[in-house]
């Protein structure tokens, strides 16, 4: 029985290093102790398998161009669980991205999946920004049709078609809510406004240019 107090530390460790909170699929998901006043679950609700059938597995949206006719010269279409329900408890997603000639997909950064773009057609320029931690450093390349590139998650990136032509692309994402983020419409254009004052201290400019920044008729490619 020597062997027993060894056994019960190596299941304690294991189970400790094996556990782990479930990914959050939502913003947010505050609990309630009465169940019967919950509406969401961290995910969906599932349908019966029994009921399931081939269209519950099957997206049409990419087949045709997003349109590209909006000051950033691209669109993103979204297959994410909202837009494709078979997605559910799967842990993956997809987007289809359309650029005009010079459009550009903003910065912005997803906090739940991480992103891996391929290049269907043309010629984008693509980046990723580091944490603080590793210096806000940038990583860039220039791709091409058949090209691969990955951006971390929670890592704020974008891309930009350099080319004269239009361009097309493709992102695979590791979360069946990845979650989007884009960066200038959620500082100056958040719903209320942040305080001019802690953004005119942030970015070390007067409150004229901050305003201003706010009073803008901030994108939305998606």
């Amino acid at each position: 029985m020597k062997f027993f107090p060894t056994f019960v530390l190596l299941a304690l460790a294991s189970s400790c290093a094996f556990a782990s909170d479930p990914s959050p699929l939502q913003d947010f998901c505050v609990a309630v102790n009465d169940p019967n006043s919950a509406v969401f679950v961290n995910g969906k609700f599932c349908k019966d398998p029994k009921l399931a059938m081939a269209d519950d597995f099957f997206f049409t949206k990419f087949r045709y161009p997003g349109n590209t006719s909006n000051q950033l010269g691209s669109k993103v279409t979204t297959a994410f669980v909202d837009q494709f329900p078979g997605l559910n408890t799967l842990g993956i997603a997809m987007a289809r991205l359309d650029f005009a000639p010079y459009g550009l997909n903003p910065p912005h950064i997803h906090p739940r999946g991480t992103e891996m773009l391929a290049v269907m057609e043309g010629t984008l320029r693509v980046g990723f920004v580091t944490s603080n931690q590793l210096n806000n450093t940038l990583f860039t390349k220039v791709l091409t049709k058949g090209d691969v590139f990955v951006f971390p998650q929670g890592l704020i990136h974008f891309q930009l078609n350099i080319g004269q032509t239009n361009a097309l692309a493709f992102a695979f994402l590791s979360s069946q809510n990845p979650g989007l983020i884009t960066i200038a419409n959620s500082v100056f254009a958040s719903n209320p406004p942040i305080n001019v004052d802690v953004l005119t201290k942030a970015f070390q400019v007067d409150n004229k240019l901050i305003n201003y920044l706010q009073e803008q008729n901030w994108f939305d490619n998606h």
